[in-house]
């Protein structure tokens, strides 16, 4: 299956702004893209590209004021797998895991796992280890959040997500992460493409999409508690503790986002050569 994927962002920028983007394909699915999804920017400026602590790649720009824009577009190869499921994948206990995945037990901005473990363990302390347990917090999370782009806040925690029962797909996935760590199941968040593919229509506008990595059975294992289905066609582009590792764009000043436009749709002929989209 090939897949054309990009986005289009424009900012109305008061000053020029430094600002730090996160928006290309993961670098672990570069051998799968026909055309790299390069990063442009409407006025051109120089772009600085280098990898975080967490090997994301991210580009650095210097930001004029006044609009600017943003954009990707890229072709992709994909299997046309869904997420794998292995109900047989087994929780490691903590002295068994690997030193380099240790940090996605701990707290972090988003996912106050030391606030919630009296809930987490009084809730899933009895569920089965492993797999079971982690299909078990997932479950619990999308029947318990109410999604809407109008409960949107950039500053939600997995605490007041927990309190309040709405947010976004980032809230459900940090709320899940924080009650995996609770649990002593490492866990780390995603950000990325999902796809319609499979889905009946019809169709929500095209978003970005968060979604978290829980390590089982020796690997890290995609789950998506904000769908809470099987999903074909998912593309990543980050990874972090939590969503303060991985923003979209980070800009060092005010910004006020006047658009966003995001796709990933089944390519076409006619996709083989860029097109312009507004």
């Amino acid at each position: 299956m090939r897949m054309r994927l990009g986005c289009r962002l424009s900012f109305q920028l008061p000053a020029p702004t430094p600002m730090i983007l996160l928006l290309n394909v993961h670098y672990s699915r570069a051998s799968d893209l026909e055309r790299p999804d390069l990063l442009v920017t409407e006025p051109a400026v120089a772009i600085e590209a280098y990898r975080d602590v967490f090997g994301n790649w991210c580009n650095r720009v210097a930001a004029p004021a006044g609009r600017f824009v943003v954009s990707t577009d890229g072709l992709i190869r994909d299997a046309g797998l869904s997420d794998p499921v292995e109900e047989t994948a087994e929780q490691y206990p903590v002295e068994r895991l690997p030193s380099d995945v240790l940090t996605f037990l701990l707290p972090s901005r988003y996912c106050e796992s030391d606030l919630l473990s009296d809930f987490a363990w009084g809730r899933f302390g009895e569920t089965a280890l492993g797999w079971p347990r982690v299909r078990a917090i997932c479950d619990y999370v999308n029947r318990h959040v109410r999604f809407g782009y109008e409960h949107s806040r950039a500053t939600r925690t997995a605490v007041e997500t927990l309190n309040e029962g709405i947010g976004v797909c980032r809230d459900y996935a940090h709320l899940a992460i924080a009650i995996c760590r609770c649990l002593n199941i490492p866990a780390r968040y995603c950000t990325g493409y999902v796809s319609d593919i499979g889905q009946p229509a019809p169709y929500p506008p095209m978003d970005f999409a968060a979604w978290m990595e829980v390590y089982l059975g020796g690997k890290w294992l995609v789950f998506d508690p904000r769908n809470n289905d099987i999903r074909f066609g998912r593309v990543l582009i980050a990874r972090g503790r939590d969503a303060a590792d991985v923003p979209l764009s980070h800009s060092f000043g005010h910004h006020d986002l006047k658009s966003f436009e995001v796709w990933i749709d089944k390519a076409t002929k006619t996709d083989d050569l860029p097109q312009e989209r507004r």
